[in-house]
């Protein structure tokens, strides 16, 4: 007991500093997936075919089920 209370202070300030470090990343990543998400833009030509996806996409060719 007498040791953490000798050293409270580089403690308490480090695990203050990790918890601002870890408020901070997630205030950055969640500023980050705005930006992401607002910034997409599409641009056709005539008799063209445009897919825009914003995460995953699956694009599937004709019929599997079809036989040959």
């Amino acid at each position: 007991m007498n040791w953490i209370a000798d050293n409270k202070d580089w403690i308490f300030s480090g695990v203050g500093v990790m918890v601002l470090g870890i408020i901070g990343f997630f205030v950055k990543r969640f500023l980050d997936k705005e930006k992401k998400q607002s910034g997409q833009s599409i641009a056709s030509g005539n008799n063209s075919n445009n897919v825009q996806g914003g995460n995953d996409v699956n694009v599937t060719i004709g019929d599997n089920n079809v036989r040959r």
